[in-house]
C-alpha cells in the first residue's frame, strides 16, 4: 500500500515539476540560436569563419533558425544597438553578441542578431554594458539598414548581467 502511495506521489511530482519550471524563461547563449547541424561552421567565439582576402566584408548569410524556439520565453545576454527611443528609454534595438557588432565590423549572421521590441520602452543606461533581455522569442526575419535579423524578441524586461 505504501509503495503505491509513494509511487503515485513520485509520478505526480515528475509530471508537475516541468509545468512549474516553465514559468522561468529559458536562458540561452548565442550558440543556442544556431541549429546543431550548423554549429561546426562557427569558430570558437561564435562567429562563422571569415575570409579577409577580398574587399569590404558583408554580413554572412550562414545561419538558419531553430523553429522549435519560436514562441519560447527566453533570457539572453547581449549588447544593445539602439534603433528607436529617446534619451531615457529604447523601444526598438538590435541585441548582438559582442560590442561593436554592426557598427565597427561586418554584422554577425542573421541568426546571431535579435531585433528587440519594447513598446513601453526599456531603460538602457550604459550601451557598452552587457544586459539580459527577457521576452518572447520569434523566428522572424527583419531587414534593417544595419543588418538582417532572423529572430525577434517581444521584450518584457531587461536585467543586469550577472555572470560572476
Amino acid at each position: 500500500m505504501w509503495k503505491k502511495i509513494l509511487a503515485s506521489c513520485l509520478l505526480a511530482i515528475a509530471f508537475t515539476t516541468p509545468v512549474m519550471a516553465s514559468d522561468e524563461p529559458l536562458t540561452l547563449d548565442w550558440i543556442d540560436l544556431v541549429p546543431e547541424a550548423e554549429r561546426k561552421l562557427f569558430d570558437s567565439v561564435g562567429m562563422p569563419a571569415s575570409d579577409h582576402s577580398g574587399g569590404a566584408a558583408q554580413q554572412s548569410k550562414i545561419g538558419n533558425v531553430r523553429p522549435e524556439l519560436n514562441g519560447s520565453q527566453v533570457k539572453i545576454p547581449g549588447f544593445v544597438i539602439p534603433l528607436e527611443g529617446d534619451a531615457n528609454t529604447v523601444t526598438e534595438f538590435l541585441l548582438v553578441p559582442y560590442f561593436g557588432a554592426c557598427i565597427h565590423v561586418p554584422p554577425p549572421p542573421p541568426n546571431q542578431i535579435i531585433y528587440v521590441k519594447f513598446p513601453k520602452g526599456a531603460p538602457v543606461q550604459e550601451l557598452w554594458d552587457v544586459i539580459y533581455v527577457v521576452g518572447t522569442l520569434k523566428t522572424e526575419t527583419i531587414n534593417h539598414e544595419l543588418a538582417e535579423t532572423a529572430y525577434v524578441i517581444e521584450g518584457s524586461k531587461i536585467e543586469a548581467y550577472d555572470d560572476m
